[in-house]
């Protein structure tokens, strides 16, 4: 009798391709109420935002740009940036990326996805672009319906600069796109903040507020009399070097600087992660994470990465202390004031003059003289002075001047009335006030010499 035998097929388990692992997780994430809520919220409260406020009397001028709003739908836009740089950015980035990995502790699903999956570096990897992939559909719903709204209820006309010169509807969306791009490098670094914090920290809510702790906190370091180096080292800062997009020329080198500085953050912040991950102990369901581990695999390599680019940006950058100095705060002030007189002069049709017959210039002084005449605050002082062809009397006009540590003023008109003072001018667009009453400018804080 013969006997035969049976022999089963072996079975070998697959990994799960980064592929399928990134649908799985994206799946997971849009499947969530809380970022539905999010997306919907992104992709319209904006439009109605912009367009709601453009329509009223009074408009948000202490907000960069907020002065024109009813004059370009450009305007609208920007004013929506520098409130999410401030607020919307890192609230966003902590729900989603400072949650991704947290969520799986709190359910205790790890086991289950590692069986799944069979590798943690596909599980980060897949997590990590999961997140990202949600937050950049958050950030482009915030640009999109904020432009749409802007232009559907004001319309596309050219935009003032901070430097006063004209843009015209072309160039100020290539900025204002330009502007929101870089937007994402800080953007990218909280998010890489929140996954080691979800990493790091585990079921712990710290880990999902460490994103909007670490932007409160450089938006406090923002306000303080800060070295130029120290300001430009820290990965928020490209949520407010943007501004130097719109002058002309750009200031592009603290844009830059700020972009990479923010790029260096997201990597370490990522990588470290990364590994913090990939050492877990997954059999151990009581670990998820420790004071101790955030701290060496966290606070100190992002530390050390501070002090690195400080250093790098002080040999690099010839600037020093607050950046915001006499001469500085005086050609700035010139520039924009004969760009916007040029404005002004069209607007009330009086005959053209160009900035070189102007030969405008400034006398500015901090403190009535009797304190060092740099460094930001509100007790700048300023007298205009320009000159009309064929006019032998040079015309002059008082400013005060209100500079934060940033280099960003609001220059506020003090007479004679006729030039600076509060009235009203009509223009294509409506009842405008007077250009040189109140106007927005910025200080560069790096020396261009």
């Amino acid at each position: 009798m013969t006997v035969t035998a049976v022999v089963e097929p072996v079975v070998v388990a697959r990994r799960v391709s980064v592929a399928r692992g990134y649908r799985f997780e994206l799946v997971k994430l849009v499947s969530q109420w809380r970022i539905r809520l999010l997306v919907l919220a992104c992709w319209v409260a904006p439009a109605l935002f912009v367009a709601g406020v453009s329509g009223q009397s009074t408009l948000p001028s202490d907000t960069l740009f907020g002065r024109w709003m009813h004059a370009t739908g450009w305007a609208g836009p920007l004013v929506m940036l520098g409130f999410a740089g401030s607020w919307a950015l890192p609230l966003l980035t902590s729900l989603v990326a400072g949650d991704v990995f947290a969520a799986e502790d709190r359910l205790g699903t790890w086991r289950h996805l590692l069986v799944a999956v069979r590798s943690p570096a596909r599980i980060f990897v897949a997590k990590a672009l999961a997140s990202v992939t949600v937050i950049l559909a958050l950030v482009a719903g915030l640009a999109v319906s904020s432009t749409v709204g802007g232009l559907l209820a004001v319309g596309n006309q050219p935009l003032v600069g901070l430097d006063g010169h004209l843009l015209a509807p072309g160039d100020a969306a290539g900025r204002v796109l330009l502007a929101w791009l870089c937007a994402l490098a800080p953007t990218l670094a909280l998010a890489a903040i929140g996954l080691l914090g979800s990493v790091a920290l585990g079921r712990s809510s710290m880990g999902l507020l460490l994103p909007v702790l670490v932007a409160l906190a450089m938006q406090v370091a923002q306000m303080l009399p800060l070295p130029v180096a120290v300001r430009l080292a820290l990965p928020c800062y490209a949520f407010i070097a943007w501004n130097g997009l719109f002058t002309s020329p750009a200031q592009l080198t603290p844009l830059l600087i700020a972009v990479a500085v923010s790029l260096a953050w997201t990597v370490l912040a990522t990588v470290l992660a990364h590994l913090l991950f990939v050492r877990r102990d997954f059999t151990n369901p009581a670990d998820d994470g420790s004071g101790r581990r955030a701290f060496t695999f966290g606070v100190l390599p992002l530390a050390a990465l501070t002090a690195v680019t400080v250093g790098a940006v002080a040999v690099a950058t010839p600037s020093t202390g607050s950046g915001i100095e006499q001469g500085k705060v005086q050609k700035s002030l010139a520039t924009v004031f004969a760009h916007l007189y040029r404005l002004q002069t069209g607007q009330l049709h009086r005959p053209a003059v160009t900035e070189a017959q102007l030969r405008t210039s400034a006398a500015c002084t901090k403190s009535d003289g009797q304190a060092a005449q740099e460094g930001a605050g509100n007790d700048w002082r300023c007298v205009v002075s320009w000159h009309l062809p064929g006019v032998a009397v040079t015309g002059s006009a008082i400013y005060q001047l209100d500079i934060t540590s940033d280099g960003r003023f609001v220059a506020d008109g003090d007479g004679p009335k006729e030039v600076n003072g509060y009235f009203l001018v009509r223009t294509s667009t409506g009842d405008a006030p007077n250009p040189l009453w109140q106007f927005d400018g910025i200080v560069e804080l790096l020396d261009t010499q």
